[in-house]
């Protein structure tokens, strides 16, 4: 497999937003499943699209996955603070899975946050069954920022874990 890593295009979207979509309700991340809220979010690549970078894994012509790399605070940035880039909605299409797609989108986003002026570190969110994610993140030197977690919905017990990369010594 060659996978390549570009620039969502438009024409693209809605099935970027499928993959995203089917990516969470297959592994049972979404708290109320279809009618979850969060679902029409993963769906709009397009909105993302317009305050963020969407990237695509392709091969050949082939969709394998995607994700949202958020290169400094603003509208998209769930936890980035000055002078540090955000991952999001990392999804791969689950005929795709292990395969490195997951690690190779990460890997892209930690390569723009390294070309972004001013960018010193990388920061994410992950829900704690995310537990293939949270090997690629270790595995590329992030580490886990339990003072940075918090809770999407006030109040609940729904936690979401964040993970760090200070972009100076970072492994490659």
């Amino acid at each position: 497999m060659d996978i390549v890593i570009r620039e969502a295009q438009p024409t693209e979207y809605d099935e970027i937003g499928e993959i995203t979509a089917q990516a969470y309700l297959q592994d049972a991340l979404l708290t109320f499943g279809e009618s979850d809220w969060y679902l029409g979010e993963l769906k709009n690549v397009a909105k993302r699209a317009t305050a963020a970078e969407v990237l695509a894994a392709t091969d050949a012509d082939q969709l394998l996955g995607t994700v949202t790399f958020v290169p400094a605070p603003g509208p998209m940035a769930d936890l980035a603070a000055p002078g540090e880039a955000e991952i999001r909605m990392l999804a791969v299409a689950h005929a795709a899975r292990g395969r490195g797609v997951g690690e190779a989108l990460v890997r892209a986003c930690v390569d723009r946050a390294r070309a972004t002026p001013g960018c010193t570190a990388i920061v994410l969110s992950t829900q704690p069954a995310m537990r293939a994610a949270h090997r690629i993140y270790e595995r590329l030197g992030f580490v886990r920022a339990p003072h940075r977690d918090w809770q999407p919905i006030p109040g609940s017990d729904f936690t979401l874990l964040t993970y760090e990369l200070t972009l100076s010594t970072t492994r490659r």
